[in-house]
Formats: C-alpha cells, sequence, structure tokens
C-alpha cells in the first residue's frame, strides 16, 4: 500500500505547513495546561491523521511505512504530546487489529479509529511488568460467552481519552504461550481508568492506570487465537519502534534548526557564536548523527514494506535514533547556553521530552537484547 507519488507529496507538504503554522505556535501553552485543544485535535481529524497507518478499504490513508516515516520525521518538528494526540491510532493501538483482527472486527473499528471518532490505547504494561512483557498477570478467566477480565495496566498512553483498548491478559498457563490479545471497548462495566500522571515531559500526552475488576469482554473479542497474545504485541511493538525512531529523527532535525538559527545570532568575542569552532563541532556531531539516523530508519521501512522480517533492524533504528536525539538535545541546551535552561526558548522542553524515547516502546536495554539475540541467530 502507497499513495500516488504527487498525491502523497500533497498530503506531506500540507503537513508541513500544519505543524509550522497551527502546532508550533501552541506549543508553550500545550505545555501549560497539560492537554491538546479541541480545534487542533479537530484539525488533525480532518488531514486524516487518525487513520495514516489504516488500508483505505477501512477509510483511512493506507500508507506504507516508508511513507509513515515521512510524516512521522514532519511531526518530530513539533512537540511529541502532538503525535502522540493520533499516535496510539497510527500505531500500537489498531495495527493489533489491523494485523490480527478478523474481517468482523476491522469491519467494526477500523473505520471509526480512521476518523478519530474513536481513540485505542494499548494496554500491555503492568506496576510489574513492563520489560518483561511475557510476564503478564492480568487474567482473563473464560466463562460462558465472555471473558472476565482482572488486573492493573499502568503508564497507558491516552487511556483517558481512549474507547478501545487493546489488553494483554493471560488466559493460560506461565509464559509468553499464555498470553492472549482482546479488543476492550472503554464503556465495559468494571473497566476504571486512574488520573494522569504528571511527567517529567510530554505534558499533553497523557498515561493512566487502568483497572479491570471482573470486566466481561465478549469471547468475539479476542484478537487473533488464544495465546497468541504475546506474538501479536511483538509484532505490533515492531512497527512502533520504526515509528518512534522517525520521530526521533524528526525531533533531531528541529533541535538542529533552532541551534543554527541561535548560533548564527548570538554573538560572542564580536562575532555570531556559529562561526566559533567549539560550537561548530557539536552542530557538525548533531548533524552526522541525525543523517545516520535517517537513513538507517528510511532503509529498515523499505525493507518492513517489501515484507521482510525487521525485529533486528527496527530494534536498532529505535535504539540508534532515540539515544541520538537525547545527544542532540543535550548539545542543544549547550548550544543556547543560559537560554537553553531558560522555559522562554522551548529548548529545555525539548531536552525533557525526548528522554521517554529510551524509554517506551523496549528501553534501550531491551532493545540491545534484540538486536543482540536476533544478530546471534543470524550469525551475525
Amino acid at each position: 500500500m502507497s499513495l500516488d507519488p504527487e498525491i502523497f507529496e500533497a498530503l506531506i507538504d500540507t503537513i508541513r505547513r500544519f505543524v509550522a503554522e497551527r502546532l508550533r505556535p501552541r506549543e508553550a501553552e500545550v505545555a501549560e495546561n497539560d492537554e491538546i485543544p479541541d480545534d487542533l485535535i479537530a484539525e488533525m481529524k480532518q488531514l486524516g491523521l487518525f487513520g495514516m497507518s489504516i488500508p483505505e478499504e477501512y477509510g483511512g490513508l493506507g500508507l506504507s511505512m516508508t511513507e509513515e516515516l515521512k510524516v512521522a520525521f514532519e511531526f518530530g518538528r513539533t512537540s511529541p504530546a502532538m503525535r502522540s494526540t493520533f499516535g496510539t491510532n497510527v500505531g500500537i493501538g489498531s495495527q493489533g487489529l489491523v494485523m490480527s483482527g478478523s474481517e468482523a472486527q476491522k469491519a467494526e473499528w477500523l473505520p471509526r479509529i480512521a476518523s478519530g471518532e474513536i481513540i485505542t490505547s494499548f494496554a500491555l504494561t503492568e506496576p510489574d511488568v513492563g520489560s518483561d512483557s511475557a510476564a503478564v498477570k492480568t487474567r482473563a478467566v473464560k466463562d460462558g460467552d465472555v471473558y472476565k477480565l482482572s488486573g492493573t495496566k499502568r503508564f497507558i498512553t491516552n487511556a483517558d481519552k481512549a474507547s478501545l483498548f487493546t489488553v494483554m491478559a493471560r488466559t493460560g498457563g506461565e509464559g509468553a504461550h499464555g498470553v492472549s490479545a482482546f479488543l476492550v471497548p472503554a464503556d465495559l462495566p468494571g473497566l476504571r481508568i486512574g488520573t494522569p500522571e504528571k511527567k517529567m515531559g510530554q505534558q499533553g500526552a497523557h498515561v493512566c492506570d487502568v483497572h479491570f475488576d471482573e470486566t466481561p469482554v465478549p469471547a468475539a473479542n479476542l484478537l487473533g487465537a488464544e495465546g497468541d497474545g504475546f506474538k501479536v504485541a511483538m509484532r505490533v511493538l515492531d512497527r512502533g519502534r520504526l515509528h518512534i525512531a522517525g520521530v526521533c529523527v524528526g525531533v533531531a532535525e528541529r533541535l538542529i534548526a533552532d541551534s543554527v538559527a541561535y548560533a548564527s545570532e548570538r554573538k560572542q568575542f564580536g562575532k555570531p557564536i556559529a562561526e566559533h569552532q567549539l560550537i561548530q563541532a557539536m552542530i557538525a556531531d548533531s548533524k552526522t548523527e541525525a543523517l545516520a539516523a535517517r537513513a538507517l530508519v528510511l532503509d529498515v521501512a523499505v525493507k518492513k514494506d517489501a515484507g521482510e522480517n525487521t525485529t533486528m533492524e527496527a530494534a536498532a533504528a529505535k535504539y540508534f535514533a532515540s539515544e541520538m536525539v537525547g545527544r542532540v538535545a543535550d548539545r542543544a541546551v549547550q548550544i543556547f547556553g543560559g537560554a537553553g535552561y531558560i522555559a522562554d526558548y522551548g529548548i529545555e522542553r525539548l531536552y525533557r521530552d525526548v528522554r521517554l524515547f529510551r524509554i517506551y516502546e523496549g528501553t534501550s536495554q531491551i532493545q540491545q537484547i534484540v538486536i543482540a539475540r536476533e544478530t546471534i541467530k543470524r550469525g551475525g
């Protein structure tokens, strides 16, 4: 699936203008209020952003992975919370359904996910289950034509906005094979959402606990076969990791552009600091790493679009790009000097925002394990 090149170019052009003219000017307001304004969400829906990765037959844009990444690059140029508004609909919240859903499930949910009428959320992490995602404790017990779901999920993105959750729960014995995936509507009895957490950064993107107390989920809402949950989760994360890597590249490019603009204006010792070699070294390092990450991310996307297994490559892209943007943000604060530490310039906010990229959808340490395991499996 991919769009006609001219149509896609027009879409990217529109998104670029939307990010520059509508989103960037309101970043401070979003951070201050910890909320994305309704008018911006409505515009995102009109642009089709909630259905980017959903096939056209279900009302989505049906973008290829390569195209989705080019959109992610553009969205990296504003606060990550802006992208998070539709991010779960594009990635982890919808892709289990796209990849493993039955025809009936897709027809029921995907058109409304694509339009943004339904916000989706992905519930895997638990109070003591994060990186070891095969150790899910939330239980689903079969009872006639429903499964009774009980347990707590933690740090769930967009949970307070979601009307549909993809939930990983234990239907069988220990380990990965005992985990199943369920489509859980938010209005079912016994489902309760906690209050949004206060976070280091990414204000406007909410994470909450989700509690299930004997929540009756129709057996028809099982995603794939019983025991397929871990497999579904890993396939979803493969794609999500690549998307996050693309966002990291976009944020790095934004930070470099801001650093160059500031360094060209700010004068010390009688000339702009951009003419001082030690500042140039930081710009050069940042630019080189960002170019390397962009090339890696696009290379993996091409392989994914060709149907290749990209588990190792997606992990490498997420690992490299998320670590890279952390270093770029750190240098940006340094180039801005005192101004980099002051809220008005927005650099310290991005410095805090990008810290999350090394943690969610698999920490850098988990990516290292995946990369090593897959490399060894393939004989190097």
